[in-house]
């Protein structure tokens, strides 16, 4: 067990769990860490011992498939970064797991293409981190001031380089039966042929090009 402070583990029930556990943990569902598009969300991220490792095993995988060309690479490497979620009470641990994350895609983006690097994207992928690494309570879920519910967005590439993003109330997706609709979910029809439901999102944005995601809330 590793902490910061018996003062925090006495405030917050603050524990972190050691790289072992972690990787023992994750090996247990290995096809899904490696899974590009797979999502994952951690409702107490701390400052990523989870979040950390899932997006290296994503990231191993985009290089070895698309990294001899660049524009692939960023493409499949956003949706890789936009799968991931996290929840945590403490602002530092916010930005500590943001700032970490941040820099394992930037050392292998930087790495694999040095001066042909974009700005751009690196900007983009920083804002999306902003977007998915949220501070609140997951029990609660709501954020931190205990008003508000958290707002986690969706983010989907299509027509090659363009994102579509979709704002979902993180209480409504939590509680959501597929099979069971409400006034505020959508019909839609599965693989299978089954008719399935999805949440309606909160608020939806025009696409934009992942080198340019200039929306309102960017900080």
């Amino acid at each position: 067990m590793q902490i910061k402070s018996k003062q925090r583990v006495k405030d917050h029930g603050e524990v972190f769990t050691q790289e072992k556990e972690v990787s023992a943990m994750l090996n247990l569902v290995k096809n899904e860490t490696e899974r590009i598009e797979s999502r994952f969300l951690e409702p107490a991220c701390g400052n990523g011992n989870f979040l950390a490792p899932i997006l290296e095993r994503k990231l191993e995988v985009v290089k070895k498939k698309y990294g001899s060309i660049q524009t692939e690479f960023e493409r499949m490497t956003f949706q890789a970064v936009s799968s991931i979620y996290g929840v945590e009470l403490l602002q530092d641990n916010i930005e500590a797991c943001i700032e970490r994350l941040y820099n394992i895609f930037n050392e292998m983006y930087t790495k694999l293409y040095k001066d042909k690097c974009k700005d751009e994207f690196k900007k983009s992928i920083y804002f999306v981190l902003k977007r998915n690494i949220l501070q609140g309570d997951a029990l609660t879920l709501k954020k931190a001031n205990g008003k508000e519910y958290i707002i986690f967005s969706e983010w989907s590439l299509v027509d090659g380089g363009m994102v579509k993003r979709r704002d979902f109330q993180y209480a409504e997706l939590a509680d959501f039966d597929p099979k069971r609709p409400t006034l505020f979910s959508l019909r839609e029809v599965a693989d299978t042929g089954e008719a399935v439901f999805s949440p309606m999102p909160v608020k939806e944005f025009p696409l934009v090009h992942y080198l340019s995601l200039n929306y309102e809330d960017a900080k």
